[in-house]
């Protein structure tokens, strides 16, 4: 129990005064927060790019249902055993349309050298949606893969036949009912066809006039015949069947390249390279592990990709300590090498070999090009 003395007059403590710094700081710790709350929580129109799974192509990787398999199965010809590495690399989005990072992982993904902040539209194009770009990227990559597989038995001295198979169809197709997705497209009026622009200058030197095709259709071949329907395309006058078309190949090795969930044209080098060693004698890299990127066509033209500074510093990650960059990307090269990392050019599929070789023998890697 408190007594009190009912004469006593109570005062209370004077309150001390708030001084002008503390008064700054609680409005400058105001001000932050709220700062901060608008960078998490604004929208923004970019994406984060960053280093994505590395994987060798002389290893294995998890199919859809997960069981690891082997990234390259040969069969009809003799293999032989690999060791090292020969990694392809991938890059990883950070957003997408429908959920963009928020501006504090954009601030934080600017000064770290291994991210790059890039607008939304140049990744994910107005009109386009995530599914459609998801798809459009499976379609490149199993292109690069049947450009690989040409690329590396045609430098082993196999006979690659190339080909023009159907992927799909307008909807208003003058072949609705005619062709389907997957015929192999053997000749047109009587002319063999190998190449798209054979196809397109024979259709357009009918004028209208049917065309005769053979074709290849689950094994059997098959005589028919479409008329051409007059468009404009570009502001030109032309005729067209209506069908998409894209490269394949008559391979006399069965050679079947799997990565699952991994989109786009850039792994086609290193595919050719782990090709080409899983068919020879030897270890093509003599035992170390290399990393590259590049698109790679029939012919072993080696081309440009994005992403590169990720990817090298995906490589280093990885740990690899050689590099092969395609040599139409060295400006993107040029001073973004991450310590460890030895980048060399190149611009054929007989380039990278002449680098694995340099490597494998221990030659003089100071004579090999690079990008300066």
């Amino acid at each position: 129990m408190a007594l009190f003395d009912e004469g006593t007059t109570v005062v209370p403590a004077r309150r001390r005064p708030v001084s002008r710094p503390m008064r700054v700081g609680v409005w400058a710790l105001a001000v932050a927060l709220v700062a901060l709350l608008a960078l998490t929580l604004l929208p923004t129109n970019y994406v984060i790019q960053r280093p994505g799974p590395v994987f060798n192509t002389l290893g294995s990787a998890p199919d859809s249902s997960g069981a690891d398999v082997p990234l390259i199965t040969v069969k009809g010809a003799p293999t032989y055993p690999t060791s090292g590495a020969l990694d392809l690399l991938t890059v990883q989005v950070v957003g997408n349309r429908e959920r963009t990072p928020s501006w504090f992982e954009l601030a934080l993904a600017w000064f770290d050298p291994a991210k790059a902040v890039l607008p939304l539209d140049d990744v994910f194009p107005q009109g386009q949606t995530t599914e459609q770009r998801n798809q459009e990227s499976a379609v490149m990559m199993v292109d690069s893969q049947k450009e690989a597989t040409a690329a590396a038995l045609t430098q082993l001295g196999y006979d690659v036949k190339p080909m023009v198979e159907v992927y799909a169809l307008t909807d208003d197709s003058a072949a609705q009912g005619i062709l389907q997705k997957g015929d192999i497209i053997r000749s047109a009026n009587g002319q063999a066809i190998t190449e798209t622009d054979q196809l397109r200058t024979i259709i357009n030197a009918g004028a209208g006039a049917p065309v005769r095709l053979t074709i290849d259709r689950s094994g059997a071949s098959e005589n028919v015949e479409v008329t051409p329907k007059q468009a404009t395309v570009d502001g030109k006058s032309t005729w067209l069947v209506g069908i998409s078309t894209m490269h394949d190949y008559d391979f006399p090795v069965d050679v079947t390249l799997q990565l699952n969930n991994v989109g786009g044209p850039s792994a086609g080098m290193m595919f050719a390279l782990g090709i080409i060693d899983t068919l020879s004698d030897g270890n093509l890299n003599g035992g170390e592990q290399v990393a590259g990127t590049g698109t790679i066509d029939a012919a072993g033209t080696v081309g440009p990709i994005g992403g590169i500074r990720q990817k090298m510093y995906g490589a280093v990650g990885a740990g690899a300590t050689y590099f092969l960059a395609p040599r139409d990307n060295c400006d993107e090269v040029v001073g973004h090498v991450p310590s460890g990392l030895r980048v060399f050019s190149v611009a054929t599929l007989k380039d990278s070999l002449q680098v694995l070789s340099t490597i494998r023998d221990k030659g003089d890697l100071d004579a090999l090009p690079t990008c300066r």
